[in-house]
C-alpha cells in the first residue's frame, strides 16, 4: 500500500499533481499512487511528457512504478535512494521543458552530488512558464538553497518543439547525509526561510522578445519589444529588452519581461524580488499585441503590490513546505491551491491561507 494517496482530479486537475508528486516521492521516499490523472482535461490521462516525468523520476531514485502509457489515469510510484546522475531526456514533442523539470529539479537540487540535466522538447508552450521565466524569475529564488545554472541552446515551438536546454546543479544541502527525511526536514528548517511580503523599490525591467529565423524579415522580435518598452514608459524606470531570433523547427515568438525589485539600493541575489509575465505569438496576433499583452501582465503583476506573482507562487509552495516561511501573492490560483494539497500530504506541514490578504504561511 502507498504512503500517500492522492486524487488526480483535485482542483486544477491537471498533470501538475503528478509532477510535484513525483519530485516529492523521489525526495522524501514516499511511495505515492495517483488516480483520475488529468480528470480535468479535454483527454485524460498521461501524455507523452507525463510518461517521461515518471522515467525520469524513477531514474533519480532507483523507483519501481506501475506500467504506464499514454492515456493511463493511475499512476503508482515507490522510490528508493535519491542519488545523483545527469539525465539526458528528449520530449519528442513541443511538451514543455519547465513543466518536465517540476518532476525532477526538486530532488536534483538535494541529491548527494552535482549534476546535469539534458531536456530537448518545447521551450515557449502555451499554459507553461517558458524557459526564460524559469531561467530568470524562478530560478534566482533557489539560489540560497543550491546552485542550478541554465543554459537556453535552441528554442522550441509547438508543434515539432526540438528546443533544448541544460540545468547543472550543484545541491548545498544534500539528504543522503541524514539517517532519515525527518532529519533532513528539521535541518532544511534552520536555512533560511522564504520570506516574500513586501515589493520594495523596483529597480529596472528586463525582457528578452525572440522569434524564429524566418521572421527576421518582417522584424517580429524588436516590434514585440518596441511595443512592450512603449506600455513599460509609465513604470519610470530603466527598461531593457533584448530581440534575438534562433533556428527552429516550427515558427514562433514570444515575449519574457521580468521586473526587479529591492529592499535596499541593490539587489539581494539570495533574497530576490522579481515578479514576471510573458506572451506567445500565434497566427493571426500582431508582433505588437504579443508585446503588449506581456507588458500589461506584468503591470497588472506589479499593481498589486505583490512581490510574487501569480505563478511564481505555485512554483514555490513545495520550498514554501521544506523551509517554511511566508509569501504574498498577486493571485491565489488553483495551481497553488493544489499544490499545497499535495506538498501537505508529503511533509509534516500545515499551510495557512489568507485569501482576502493573498498571504500563504507554511511554519
Amino acid at each position: 500500500m502507498p504512503d500517500v494517496i492522492l486524487d488526480g482530479s483535485y482542483l486544477e486537475g491537471g498533470g501538475q499533481i503528478l509532477r510535484n508528486a513525483l519530485a516529492l516521492s523521489a525526495l522524501t521516499g514516499k511511495s505515492f499512487s495517483v488516480s483520475d490523472i488529468r480528470k480535468g482535461r479535454c483527454n485524460p490521462g498521461l501524455k507523452a511528457q507525463h510518461l517521461y516525468c515518471v522515467k525520469a523520476a524513477a531514474q533519480l531514485c532507483g523507483a519501481d512504478f506501475t506500467d504506464v502509457e499514454i492515456g493511463s489515469e493511475t499512476v503508482a510510484f515507490f522510490p528508493k535512494k535519491l542519488k545523483a546522475q545527469n539525465l539526458d531526456i528528449d520530449i519528442g514533442t513541443a511538451g514543455s521543458m519547465s513543466l518536465f523539470l517540476q518532476a525532477v529539479l526538486l530532488p536534483a537540487m538535494f541529491a548527494n552530488a552535482p549534476l546535469k540535466i539534458s531536456v530537448a522538447g518545447g521551450t515557449d508552450v502555451i499554459w507553461s512558464m517558458p524557459v526564460d521565466y524559469l531561467k530568470n524569475v524562478f530560478l534566482p529564488h533557489l539560489q540560497k538553497y543550491a546552485r542550478a545554472e541554465i543554459r537556453i541552446l535552441k528554442r522550441g515551438f509547438y508543434p515539432k518543439g526540438g528546443g533544448k536546454i541544460e540545468i547543472e546543479i550543484r545541491p548545498k544541502f544534500k539528504s543522503n547525509d541524514f539517517e532519515n527525511f525527518e532529519e533532513f526536514a528539521g535541518y532544511l528548517k534552520q536555512k533560511g526561510r522564504i520570506v516574500l511580503e513586501e515589493q520594495g523599490k523596483l529597480l529596472q525591467v528586463k525582457g528578452v522578445s525572440h522569434a524564429s529565423k524566418n521572421l527576421w524579415d518582417a522584424k517580429v522580435a524588436e516590434r514585440q519589444a518596441m511595443s512592450a518598452e512603449s506600455a513599460l514608459k509609465k513604470l519610470k524606470c530603466p527598461v531593457q529588452i533584448a530581440s534575438e531570433y534562433s533556428d527552429t523547427y516550427s515558427p514562433g515568438s514570444a515575449v519574457t519581461l521580468w521586473a526587479i525589485f529591492s529592499k535596499g539600493e541593490e539587489i539581494d541575489s539570495l533574497n530576490p524580488i522579481i515578479l514576471g509575465a510573458d506572451a506567445l505569438g500565434e497566427r493571426g496576433k500582431s508582433s505588437e499585441n504579443v508585446g503588449k499583452e506581456a507588458a500589461e501582465k506584468l503591470l497588472k503583476e506589479i499593481e498589486s503590490g505583490a512581490p510574487v506573482d501569480q505563478h511564481l507562487a505555485d512554483n514555490l509552495i513545495p520550498f514554501l513546505g521544506l523551509f517554511g516561511g511566508k509569501i504574498r501573492v498577486s493571485r491565489i490560483t488553483n495551481h497553488t491551491l493544489t499544490n499545497i494539497y499535495v506538498t501537505e500530504k508529503f511533509l509534516d506541514v500545515k499551510f495557512k491561507v489568507d485569501k482576502e490578504k493573498n498571504i500563504i504561511e507554511c511554519s
